[in-house]
């Protein structure tokens, strides 16, 4: 078998496995039209899988968060999925640079009946952050966005967690080039960058899981702050 086969092989054993685990999950039709409503307007295919998303939901539970700001609402679909995870006078801020895809998610989120409480920003994000004075500091911050603005990201969100609160990234691991040192490309570089921030960050207890599944090989990295900063 050749290496390329090996990895398609591979890659169809972690759909399949993704497939069976959700087929455990009840049936999701908001998520799943919030998925086809993308799909049709020609969004890129990089939301969150359904086990993902269940994922961020279950962590803003298990907190009890009640501030959320997520930066890349791409469709919404994680964004759905983190305002689930909010009680009914929850906030979600979420920010977003492209009017089209925020359009799309501005649907998919009052057809899950969350519109009363997630508030989608249209702009770059970085502009967001910096105007950005809470009068509560947030419970989680979900970054899925532009890899290569990851460390900006954190450096500006940083102050704006609750002690206790989580800081996640996805898409840290990029198929295994976060461990490229001599490489990888900007991406990689950027979340490698990422990680050696939070990593060196005496107030942050961080670590990474890497995933597996419908979404191919990637990973999470999330942060617990244990000592805040202002």
């Amino acid at each position: 078998m050749s290496v390329d086969d090996a990895e398609m092989s591979q890659d169809d054993d972690w759909r399949r496995v993704d497939a069976f685990l959700q087929s455990l999950q009840p049936p999701d039709p908001v998520l799943d039209a919030a998925y086809a409503r993308a799909a049709a307007a020609g969004l890129p295919d990089i939301a969150v899988s359904p086990l993902q998303g269940r994922w961020l939901t279950v962590l803003a539970r298990a907190i009890d968060a009640r501030r959320i700001l997520e930066i890349g609402t791409l469709g919404g679909y994680s964004s759905i999925c983190l305002g689930r995870g909010l009680p009914a006078d929850g906030r979600l801020i979420t920010l977003e640079i492209d009017a089209r895809h925020a359009e799309v998610a501005r649907q998919n989120l009052d057809a899950a009946g969350l519109s009363a409480i997630v508030d989608v920003r249209v702009g770059p994000a970085m502009a967001a952050l910096e105007a950005m004075t809470p009068a509560e500091p947030f419970d989680i911050v979900f970054i899925d966005a532009d890899k290569t603005g990851y460390p900006a990201y954190l450096r500006r969100v940083r102050p704006l967690v609750r002690h206790g609160g989580l800081i996640v990234a996805d898409n840290v691991v990029r198929k295994g080039a976060v461990a490229d040192v001599a490489g990888g490309g900007a991406d990689a570089r950027a979340v490698r960058e990422y990680l050696q921030i939070a990593g060196a960050d005496s107030g942050l207890l961080t670590t990474v899981l890497q995933t597996v599944g419908a979404k191919g090989h990637d990973g999470f990295a999330i942060s617990i702050v244990t000592q805040t900063v202002r």
